[in-house]
């Protein structure tokens, strides 16, 4: 394998698996487990950032109830309280 020039944001998926330290196939085994997220939509291409997040989480160094919430999310938290409160 060849060493990926990791100051590129997208990758290939031949890259995207030489950064990860996988050959082809185990990345694409990754991918299909949800270990990794798939290309860019519409793309061949696979983020870099979202390559870390995905292993941060993986590996523990980040869980997702600890990621900021966004305020689409907080929004139908607040909604979906409020409408379970009116209830009682």
């Amino acid at each position: 394998m060849s060493r990926t020039d990791t100051t590129r944001r997208c990758l290939t998926k031949d890259e995207a698996a030489d950064y990860c330290g996988l050959t082809a196939s185990g990345f694409a085994a990754w991918c299909r487990q949800g270990i990794v997220p798939g290309p860019i939509p519409g793309t061949k291409r696979w983020d870099r950032h979202a390559l870390d997040a995905a292993l941060d989480k993986a590996s523990g160094l980040r869980h997702a109830e600890a990621e900021p919430e966004d305020a689409y999310t907080r929004w139908k938290r607040e909604r979906d309280a409020a409408k379970s409160a009116g209830d009682r």
